[in-house]
């Protein structure tokens, strides 16, 4: 509901002093502030200089008269409206056309009636009222408008633009003042500037379509000749029966730059995936060509090594001498994955090399750990059992360090015996501090010898419980030599029951012949 103003500025005009006296003292009566002027030059001089919310203009005066003085007041440019009442004994028709036309908003004739002027007087702040509700409201709303971060323009039908809030000048680097009249084609480089116009036009005969109610991506021009990216959201109002249009602009520089750079990082993250798994697939094929020997297809031997990554650390090998002995090596390198696989690579080239050559089991063990301990960083080394079997004399020999304990069992599944990890694991200590002395073994008919790692007994079920060497003994008790590997296998599968092994599992089972 709109407010009566509670006390106005009133400016009155009269030569008389008598008139002005008694107007002086009626208006203060009513609590409003006076400011008094003698003739029109005097009242267009005090109006300026206090702004007054209402005249009270007589027209008879000397110097400048009632109705020039009207016409330079209404000529003032201001923000709000002023109303001017002229007070005057001229009371013809023509005068008071005179008096409207000069820009007077209201007439009354001397001598004054009071009644009728208090009166007028209410119904004047009524309309300063509004005025004031609807100025206050107007810069509300222009606040808002100018501490949005966004560009707000209106333009009319011709393109040119009725108002911008502050954000253009951030946006821009126009002033708010240098826009408001200015086609906006300002705004945009070519060859958008030029074809505007013609889409302005276009619009006026057919409609944008698709762009009112919708945002879209294009270029836009600032102040000082750079382009740069931006959305532009376009509403179509109707106001004072006229079509306007209402465009929301955003720059999203920096948004632009960040997609660059999330695009360009992801283009070097692919090119790095793409590098490495081209060089993985190397590194595996190579693996793949140290690692799967002929001697691993001996029918004495059954193997089985799961990768708790794309690289074992884990390994296992199997050779024979021309003499006839039987090798088999399962060694297992610090950690998983492509770095513990490296690491066993130089134990897998010593073993085949020395097994051809007919070397016992104490030389190399030797040769082993004298190159671990040479090439390998402190707190790397391989844990290893190391196997050889003189299938005519039915001997054999094994020395196990660092992996878990082996195991012989005989034709119906029991353990014959069991090689403890006696000795530290290769490359720890130099061999003059590493004791590479073998345990000496005999075997009966039928029997099997049983290494494993340590992944094989660590591997948890879904309740957290280890395969452990119970889970060995409980599978070949009383099974075939020819099932025992199977057994095995498939005890460790229903233990894992679908779980995935957190470390390299390998298992390898050797018929004594």
């Amino acid at each position: 509901m709109s407010q009566v103003m509670n006390k106005m500025k009133v400016l009155a005009v009269d030569d008389n002093r008598t008139n002005l006296h008694i107007l002086q003292v009626f208006l203060k009566k009513l609590g409003h502030d006076v400011i008094l002027a003698e003739n029109g030059e005097e009242a267009v001089r005090r109006f300026e200089a206090d702004a007054p919310d209402l005249v009270l203009l007589d027209i008879m005066m000397p110097i400048m008269d009632g109705f020039e003085a009207a016409r330079r007041i209404k000529g003032m440019t201001r923000e709000r409206w002023t109303p001017i009442i002229f007070l005057s004994a001229l009371n013809r028709d023509e005068n008071l056309v005179e008096g409207l036309d000069a820009g007077a908003d209201d007439y009354l004739t001397k001598p004054i009636n009071f009644v009728v002027l208090e009166a007028k007087l209410r119904s004047v702040q009524r309309s300063l009222g509004m005025q004031q509700e609807s100025i206050d409201s107007l810069r509300r709303v222009q606040t808002i408008s100018d501490n949005v971060l966004d560009t707000i323009i209106t333009v009319d039908e011709k393109g040119t633009i009725a108002s911008v809030n502050r954000s253009a000048t951030r946006t821009f680097g126009w002033q708010v003042s240098e826009l408001i009249g200015q086609n906006v084609n300002i705004l945009l480089p070519e060859p958008y500037r030029s074809e505007h116009d013609g889409y302005m036009a276009r619009y006026a005969a057919k409609g944008f379509g698709t762009v009112i109610g919708t945002e879209r991506e294009l270029e836009a021009l600032h102040k000082d000749g750079h382009h740069f990216p931006v959305t532009l959201g376009i509403n179509e109002i109707i106001l004072d029966n006229k079509r306007m249009f209402i465009g929301v602009i955003r720059d999203i520089s920096d948004r632009k730059i960040a997609e660059q750079k999330l695009h360009e990082n992801a283009r070097l993250l692919q090119a790095y995936y793409d590098q490495t798994q081209n060089e993985q697939h190397l590194a595996m094929r190579l693996m793949e060509k140290q690692l799967h020997r002929h001697g691993l297809t001996d029918e004495r031997l059954k193997y089985k090594v799961i990768a708790a990554e794309s690289f074992s650390g884990d390994i296992v090998a199997a050779s024979r001498s021309p003499e006839g002995r039987f090798y088999a090596l399962l060694a297992d390198a610090t950690g998983h994955g492509l770095t513990a696989a490296i690491s066993a690579l130089p134990v897998l080239a010593i073993f085949y090399r020395l097994a051809r050559r007919n070397h016992t089991v104490r030389e190399i063990i030797l040769e082993l750990n004298q190159q671990l301990k040479e090439s390998m960083p402190v707190g790397r080394f391989v844990a290893a059992t190391l196997v050889c079997l003189d299938e005519e004399a039915r001997t054999g020999e094994i020395w196990v360090g660092g992996t878990p304990e082996a195991f012989l069992f005989d034709r119906w599944g029991r353990s014959e015996k069991v090689f403890a990890p006696a000795n530290l694991p290769l490359g720890i200590v130099s061999n003059e501090e590493m004791d590479c002395q073998p345990v000496n073994f005999t075997w009966s008919a039928e029997s099997q010898i049983v290494l494993c790692s340590d992944g094989l007994l660590e591997a948890r079920n879904r309740e957290g419980a280890q395969f452990e060497v119970s889970g060995i003994t409980n599978a070949v008790a009383n099974t075939s030599p020819s099932a025992r590997f199977e057994q095995i296998d498939a005890a460790l599968t229903k233990h894992l029951d679908g779980m995935l092994a957190t470390d390299d599992v390998s298992l390898m089972v050797i018929d004594c012949p």
